[in-house]
């Protein structure tokens, strides 16, 4: 361990990726990161800091090095073989106007 002006270094705790499910939304969003010993001061930190206005439903906490990723770069050949299969998209059957978020 090195010392530093603030005394002697610490080991870094991890970072987490915290998303929140609002009231009115279906999905969780991505609203920040953190960093926290462990899961369970995550999730309490992550609810301190992101939802003080009574503004989520749902958090979700994840450590960053769990998390994998696409690359912007890879747009067009990671998603290009979907491009053909026209079923997967909800264009052959009319959706009621009643379902929301559709």
């Amino acid at each position: 361990m090195s010392e530093n002006s603030s005394g002697p270094a610490r080991p870094e705790w991890p970072l987490y990726e915290v998303f929140v499910r609002g009231k009115r939304g279906l999905n969780h969003v991505h609203v920040g990161s953190l960093h926290a010993p462990d899961d369970t001061m995550a999730l309490h930190n992550a609810r301190n800091l992101y939802t003080r206005r009574n503004e989520g439903v749902s958090i979700w906490v994840v450590r960053a090095e769990h998390i994998s990723a696409s690359s912007p770069d890879e747009k067009d050949p990671f998603f290009s073989p979907s491009g053909d299969k026209v079923y997967r998209h909800p264009t052959f059957y009319p959706i009621p106007e009643d379902v929301p978020h559709m």
